[in-house]
């Protein structure tokens, strides 16, 4: 297999055309609505993947934010490109040591799934031909973009989908790998490189959602196929390791196929409602089509190939499905599944004679309100069932939380493109990367081998604290006495876990604050557990770190306190310790830390509950 990436990092610059923050907000001041239509490139041709998406007819709702303005409702051409986040690109592409074009010229490229409220995304080339040395390998970097980004879906309903237009301009830098990726763990490393290399410039947006990656992945015999958008670094290998396995089980498909002498499907579907009107349940039910016409699709010598083989739960009827739902439908059902959803087995056999199939044959059933929409459907499920005798056919998929794809669209092609006429040209001066160049931020290979080198820590650790942006915050409270081990646990782990809305970003403190929080349990007046309590409350509004542990319930606890709480705890379970011995200090370790969780120690908790056993084993009397 081979791979290749296109990460998009979102930058904190404010947006890329305006001069609006580069923020989220979940204040709405007003919406309108708009429709969208395919329209020709630079090259007057029409691109596949923009045809498709206006055949669906879809109205596009934009609500309006406190975060927006008329150039995000297209009602007032771009101001001249963010300087910030062009000096950040053009920073990324000299730490991959690429090659910065002349002059930069921003493109349109036209989209009309309703992320953009123009019809197209604008878009810059800013640097070819660089690459990345990672753990003994080198990777091309094909190039280095510039663009804006889309829109916030928020919701969906039938025939419309919602958009808010805060997110709309915020900065993304685009690094595309060439396609030297071997393996889905390769994949994810050379993501998390990349990401880190951004975040070394200080202006990288923080939170789930500011980064994501476009994944190309091929297998031999295959076509190329694009997984837009994953959010999460860690799943890139399962989604890599996953469509792999979907291209070999598609690939197997094909030689079956191939061997039975299997050609391409006729379009024509056959109306079939009427030997269906006895199935009482189930989507074919009259009350699941809602009184739709059920039509049928013959498809010669594909009979239980449409099932998943054994071993995998990918399969051909699921690819058919796909297209089905893309243009309406939720879905469609075949034969390889049948009997079942209400539909009984002489009902199958009825509809094997009436579509005059034979043994290696197989069919699929579609129902909607809107019969062209099925009799749609069925095309597309026509044209899906004839590239599979062809094998995999190439296409964009969207990531699903388990780790599958789903089929989007037609891989998008030149034709989209087309000059952004209300902006010149930025030329790029020697001098203008001269200054870049002398004040370049450390490379993250390099810090990683310092920070280890310096602090003791595991390796695990220093990738979390690179790969995450920490290390300003993490060197400064260091440089201020902090322990390297409590800071970094701080930094990775108890502030990322700071509860907040879904789609919030991950919450900021400012490094006074965390000094602040670091000292006070220094000083005893929590335990180190204690800290996400405290983070928790400092998040929600206390002023002072005292204010947020009193909140929390972790006021002091003095060491005499601790003694007698435990001596208490050991005195109340005197059989226990007399029965088990040391063994009681499990569970007893248990009911200790429910009182004082998050107010001292855990091994100053552990030590003194020892001692208060091995005193009441010495001195059994109560």
């Amino acid at each position: 297999m081979k791979a290749g990436l296109e990460v998009h990092q979102q930058l904190a610059t404010g947006k890329l055309f305006c001069d609006c923050p580069s923020e989220l907000s979940e204040t709405v001041e007003g919406s309108f609505a708009r429709r969208l239509r395919s329209a020709s490139g630079e090259n007057r041709s029409v691109d596949p993947a923009t045809e498709f998406q206006a055949s669906r007819g879809l109205l596009f709702r934009y609500e309006v934010s406190d975060a927006s303005c008329l150039v995000d409702l297209d009602e007032e051409p771009p101001h001249p490109i963010n300087p910030a986040a062009l000096d950040v690109a053009l920073t990324l592409a000299l730490l991959l040591d690429a090659r910065p074009v002349d002059e930069i010229a921003v493109m349109r490229k036209i989209v009309v799934d309703g992320s953009n409220t123009s019809g197209f995304q604008r878009t810059a080339l800013v640097a070819v031909d660089g690459h990345l040395d990672l753990d003994g390998r080198r990777y091309a970097i094909d190039s280095i973009c510039l663009e804006e980004d889309a829109a916030r879906k928020v919701r969906e309903a039938d025939g419309e989908v919602t958009y808010r237009l805060d997110r709309l301009g915020i900065p993304l830098v685009e690094v595309a790998t060439g396609p030297d990726i071997t393996s889905g763990a390769e994949a994810r490393a050379v993501a998390e490189e990349i990401g880190a290399l951004v975040r070394a410039t200080g202006k990288a947006r923080r939170g789930i959602g500011t980064i994501r990656e476009d994944v190309n992945v091929s297998t031999e015999g295959g076509r190329r196929i694009e997984i837009k958008g994953v959010q999460e670094l860690r799943k890139i290998q399962e989604y890599v390791d996953r469509e792999v396995g979907r291209q070999q089980v598609l690939l197997e498909v094909r030689a079956e196929l191939k061997r039975r002498g299997a050609v391409a499907p006729a379009e024509t579907p056959v109306d079939v409602t009427d030997r269906l009107a006895s199935v009482s349940s189930g989507p074919l039910a009259r009350s699941g089509r809602h009184a739709g016409s059920v039509l049928a699709l013959r498809l010669p010598g594909f009979g239980g190939l449409l099932r998943a083989p054994s071993g995998s739960d990918e399969r051909l009827g699921r690819e058919l499905a796909d297209q089905a739902r893309a243009v309406g439908p939720k879905g469609l059902l075949h034969s390889d599944e049948l009997p079942a959803f209400g539909v009984e087995d002489r009902e199958v056999k009825d509809l094997r004679a009436v579509l005059e199939l034979g043994p290696d044959d197989a069919f699929v059933l579609v129902t909607h309100p809107d019969r062209t929409r099925a009799e749609l459907a069925l095309r597309r499920v026509a044209a899906r069932a004839a590239d599979a005798i062809e094998g995999v056919p190439g296409e964009t998929r969207d990531p699903l939380p388990d780790g599958r794809t789903r089929y989007s669209r037609p891989l998008p092609g030149r034709e989209r493109m087309y000059p952004e006429t209300d902006l010149p040209p930025i030329p790029i001066t020697p001098e203008h990367l001269a200054r870049l160049g002398a004040r370049l931020p450390e490379r993250p290979s390099v810090t990683r081998e310092r920070v280890a080198r310096d602090t003791g820590l595991a390796r695990e650790l220093v990738l979390q604290l690179v790969g995450g942006g920490h290390i300003g915050p993490f060197e400064e409270l260091v440089r201020r006495g902090h322990a390297p081990g409590l800071v970094a646990r701080l930094l990775v782990q108890d502030v990322p876990a700071v509860p907040r809305a879904e789609g919030e970003p991950e919450p900021e403190f400012p490094i006074a604050r965390l000094d602040a929080v670091l000292t006070a349990e220094e000083a005893g007046a929590f335990a180190k557990e204690g800290i996400p309590a405290v983070l928790r409350e400092l998040a929600g509004g206390a002023a002072t770190v005292d204010a947020a542990a009193g909140k929390a319930g972790l006021s002091g606890l003095t060491p005499e306190e601790l003694e007698r709480l435990i001596d208490r705890v050991v005195d109340e379970n005197g059989a226990m310790v007399a029965e088990r011995g040391d063994a009681a200090f499990s569970p007893l370790m248990g009911d200790v830390m429910h009182e004082v969780r998050g107010r001292r120690d855990g091994q100053e908790v552990a030590a003194a509950l020892r001692r208060a056993i091995a005193r009441r084993r010495a001195d059994p009397a109560p």
